[in-house]
């Protein structure tokens, strides 16, 4: 019999607050996270889904005593973990055999476009200290350190998808038998490399984005971090745990079409929500509602529609798109969004839409307001650059 794996609690941060608590009442109430960036210095005329808080503000909620030069990508991670802790109720006995798995695609990239500014203007810097924070995995290793974290670890970077990744990863490492408890997600920070990349790809909307509306133009940038706590039915019951969903299903499927562009016949999407649904054991019917990717551009929009479209028929699912809220938080996007999921189970709602005026005519208007409704389960999708496209399915308990 397959092992069960379980959400027994979850941290997050972004542009709609400093925790679960902000980020919940933002998407109750209606209230955006986006506007012109504070932190992020641009000469881009752009609007962005930025964490209200410096990285100086970030070292202090992270308890971190005026530490310096450490990456806000690390920073806003640390966060998010200290809280799904803390919300599940692990303890430094517990946390000797749990695994972490962080997903990002930026890593420490604001250390080092600092440090390099420093560099073409003839400064001196400490390359080791300015550049070490750099890669992905070092971010990683900065939260499993700070944490007390003694189990495997790993980081997972795979664009868009990378912390719906890190979840799948955990959810086998629990079903295998090699973990017992994992703390899965993900975290980025906005940088100059991304946003000036994503404006190379002229993908980025200088407004307000409109995902999956007829006249959309592109996405917004957004940064934060989420993480999840997963657990077998073992290890909950034997620590008096308590699990507030549980991850059912999950699928990943590579339709390799472009490097930064989807398979317009969202073939890719669709192998991954066909996959998910499988290894769920559930029905296109029983899907209560869907987080869709859903990030305002041309390519993606179409793309994901198609695929729902091919998967559901005409009974689609309430679904929606949270990422006229936060942004596109890149490798963060899962995790995030895996989180708001949790949330509509354990609140029984249907997450909104915002800023649909004209609905793509190719699929059912998603939908538009913070409504109660029976939601039993969920479909989260994350579909990142290259095609790699990964599906979660999370389950009432």
């Amino acid at each position: 019999m397959s092992k069960r794996v379980f959400i027994s609690g979850y941290g997050i941060i972004s542009a709609l607050g400093f925790d679960a608590g902000q980020n919940r009442n933002a998407l109750k109430n209606l209230k955006p996270g986006i506007g012109k960036p504070n932190f992020l210095k641009t000469r881009q005329e752009v609007v962005v889904g930025e964490v209200d808080a410096s990285n100086e503000q970030l070292t202090d909620m992270a308890a971190l005593n005026g530490a310096s030069n450490i990456s806000r990508t690390a920073l806003l991670g640390l966060i998010a973990t200290k809280e799904a802790i803390q919300m599940a109720g692990l303890n430094k006995d517990t946390l000797i055999g749990t695994g972490l798995l962080n997903g990002t695609s930026v890593g420490g990239m604001d250390i080092s476009e600092r440090a390099f500014g420093k560099v073409l203007n003839g400064q001196s810097v400490d390359y080791k200290a300015s550049f070490a924070g750099h890669d992905c995995g070092h971010s990683t290793q900065f939260i499993v350190e700070n944490l007390g974290v003694k189990g495997y670890n790993g980081t997972i970077s795979t664009a868009c998808s990378s912390s719906a990744n890190t979840l799948m990863h955990g959810a086998n490492l629990i079903k295998s038998s090699q973990l017992d408890c994992v703390i899965a997600g993900g975290t980025d920070a906005l940088s100059m490399f991304t946003l000036n990349g994503f404006n190379s790809l002229k993908i980025l909307d200088s407004e307000w984005c409109r995902p999956f509306d007829q006249n959309r133009m592109g996405l917004n940038l957004g940064e934060g971090a989420a993480f999840l706590v997963l657990e077998s039915e073992e290890h909950l019951k034997a620590r008096n745990g308590k699990a507030l969903a549980e991850l059912i299903g999950y699928g990943n499927a590579n339709d390799a079409y472009h490097q930064t562009a989807s398979s317009p016949d969202g073939k890719g999407a669709f192998n991954a929500i066909k996959t998910a649904m499988e290894v769920a054991a559930v029905k296109p019917e029983q899907i209560s509602y869907i987080n869709a990717h859903g990030t305002g551009t041309a390519n993606n929009d179409q793309s994901e529609s198609l695929a729902l479209q091919t998967i559901f028929g005409k009974n689609m699912p309430p679904y929606s798109s949270t990422k006229a809220f936060t942004g596109h938080t890149l490798g963060a996007a899962g995790g995030i969004e895996a989180v708001f999921s949790v949330m509509a189970i354990e609140q029984q709602v249907l997450l909104p839409s915002l800023n649909v005026k004209q609905p793509m005519d190719i699929i059912a208007a998603p939908n538009k307001e913070y409504k109660s409704a029976k939601v039993e389960t969920v479909l989260s999708n994350s579909f990142g650059f290259g095609g790699n496209c990964s599906s979660l399915i999370f389950a009432q308990v």
